[in-house]
């Protein structure tokens, strides 16, 4: 057994929930009055209200018990301080400084003064394509930025657009391809005019496999259509810090946009990863951003660990985890506008703390992350909620919605907030046996219909889910809620004693599907795998 899972917090958690499980959630609110005042938290215009959680006072003084045998705030102290805490990189993780305004030193060196020159240069290039300085080959302005990234060189970015999709006020519109499959690119490509179309190359490496075989078919499509070499510098910029690489593609270095290797994939949107985000909203909104994540940085630093929005967010989900044994987490904005969001959390989520060992490589005996899914609403109430509301497996879940929308059409908007409003109530409630009963008698059913019908009405409830509501989806509140998430993924990851910085799970596949392109380019037949694997790759050479 684990040091974690035998000590003293973890244990009196594991004995308060067998008690927690007893309770009724719709009994807890009948008991008290102002449980949503108890089990609520503001920041700013975000209020995080987590009362249909399964919990009382006694959960939340045994969660902060927990954090703190865990050192929860040392850690928080030493990601702020620039210490190397991605340990198996022996990298610091700074995304906090991308956002920053505050000196932040790693390796005993300045990093502000770095990110404060990209953000100049990124200033410099989205003016110059926004005014028409900088213009496509045939002197035409641009108007369309394809941006050819994977991973978080593109969920982050691209999730970001399309939430600020209000604020595309520059004649600027962007498009984002991440898949490898000639489908993702080419039904782009049909629809741009390649004199008004910049590329942007998003890999630090200028090496990702996938990333490079779409930049250089968008590459030969912009000289099939009529430009020539010398015009690929107009029409491509790159994020990534090999200058060789990118020189020999034909990018002019000075459209180069560095990021360091204490920003991780998915923490890097806040970089000049976010480059094609500034030319859709200008830097304005890219700078009103970053200082809605940079005033909930400072939140998270200082506030009391009970008052602390990505405190909380993260121990609430520790208590369905690892002591409710939820394994699936549904996050579900009510806001069209987010409908990337989950998306985003995936990767988020899933590849910071889906780990399977500590920090010091030793194996885990308990649950760490879990999958995180989720479309907008109302869609999932038409699609999956069945499942949230009558499965045999409880599903934890996050709403999230504006209290005003950018679209204010007719009644929709309350429509919405109703609906979500509504199944976090049901959810958590359910319907009684008895309940059922008497609204088929009221309804003049007889006996034996009530008697066929009543088990497949029930709505056993105590369905946990927190809700999250915010004036309405400005930059400033986005960049807010993105960092309560990546905060919250740090939490845990604290909780767990893991590296969340780290992705090694990811090179594996990388390496083989190197080997079997290789395979899948020879004539002969392949023999150097497992059965299932030659024979696959035998039977599309056959076809192919």
């Amino acid at each position: 057994m684990s040091t974690l899972t035998q000590s003293p917090a973890w244990l009196a958690l594991r004995a308060h929930q067998m008690v927690m499980a007893q309770q009724r959630l719709r009994t807890l609110f009948q008991q008290d009055s102002r449980r949503f005042e108890k089990y609520s938290l503001s920041f700013d215009d975000i209020l995080m209200d987590f009362s249909k959680q399964p919990i009382n006072q006694e959960t939340i003084d045994l969660l902060l018990a927990l954090a703190h045998q865990q050192q929860l705030k040392y850690w928080i102290d030493r990601m702020f301080a620039g210490d190397k805490i991605n340990s198996t990189e022996q990298r610091a993780a700074l995304h906090i400084a991308l956002r920053g305004d505050q000196p932040v030193y790693t390796d005993g060196e300045d990093v502000m003064p770095a990110v404060k020159r990209v953000l100049s240069q990124m200033t410099r290039f989205v003016s110059a394509i926004q005014s028409g300085e900088s213009a496509g080959y045939t002197g035409k302005k641009i108007t369309d930025i394809v941006n050819i990234g994977i991973g978080g060189s593109d969920l982050g970015p691209a999730m970001v657009a399309d939430a600020l999709k209000p604020y595309w006020t520059h004649g600027v519109i962007p498009h984002f391809v991440s898949n490898v499959d000639g489908a993702h690119l080419s039904q782009i490509l049909q629809r741009l005019d390649p004199a008004t179309t910049l590329f942007v190359i998003a890999s630090k490496t200028f090496t990702t496999q996938e990333t490079l075989a779409n930049a250089h078919s968008a590459r030969t499509w912009l000289l099939a259509q009529g430009a020539g070499e010398n015009d690929i510098a107009r029409h491509f910029a790159a994020v990534s810090t090999n200058r060789v690489a990118v020189e020999q593609f034909g990018i002019d270095p000075d459209n180069m946009f560095e990021f360091w290797d204490w920003v991780g994939g998915r923490y890097s949107l806040w970089s000049a990863i976010g480059l094609p985000v500034a030319l859709a909203v200008g830097m304005e909104n890219f700078h009103a951003l970053l200082a809605g994540a940079r005033e909930l940085d400072r939140h998270f630093a200082t506030a009391p660990l009970d008052k602390n929005l990505p405190v909380m967010l993260g121990l609430i989900g520790i208590w369905q985890i690892n002591f409710f044994g939820a394994t699936s987490h549904a996050v579900l904005p009510y806001d069209q506008s987010l409908h990337r969001f989950p998306a985003y959390l995936q990767q988020l989520e899933m590849e910071s703390n889906g780990k399977g060992v500590t920090r010091d490589g030793e194996r885990v005996d308990y649950s760490t992350g879990t999958i995180v899914w989720g479309e907008p609403g109302t869609n999932g109430q038409h699609a999956f909620f069945q499942l949230l509301h009558q499965g045999t497996q409880t599903v934890s879940a996050d709403f999230l919605a504006p209290c005003r929308s950018h679209y204010p059409l007719g009644n929709h908007h309350r429509m919405l907030l109703a609906n979500c409003f509504a199944q976090s109530e049901a959810l958590m409630a359910g319907k009684s046996a008895h309940a059922v009963r008497m609204e088929m008698e009221a309804q003049g059913l007889d006996a034996e219909s009530i008697r066929r019908l009543l088990p497949h009405k029930v709505f056993v409830g105590d369905r946990p889910s927190t809700t999250l509501l915010f004036n309405q989806l400005t930059p400033t509140t986005l960049g807010a809620l993105i960092a309560l998430y990546e905060h919250k993924v740090f939490v845990q990851s604290v909780i767990w004693n893991i590296n969340p910085f780290d992705q090694w799970g990811v090179e594996l596949g990388k390496q083989l599907a190197g080997d079997i392109l290789n395979d899948l380019s020879r004539e002969q037949l392949a023999t150097a795998h497992d059965a299932s694997t030659n024979g696959l790759i035998n039977h599309f050479k056959s076809h192919h």
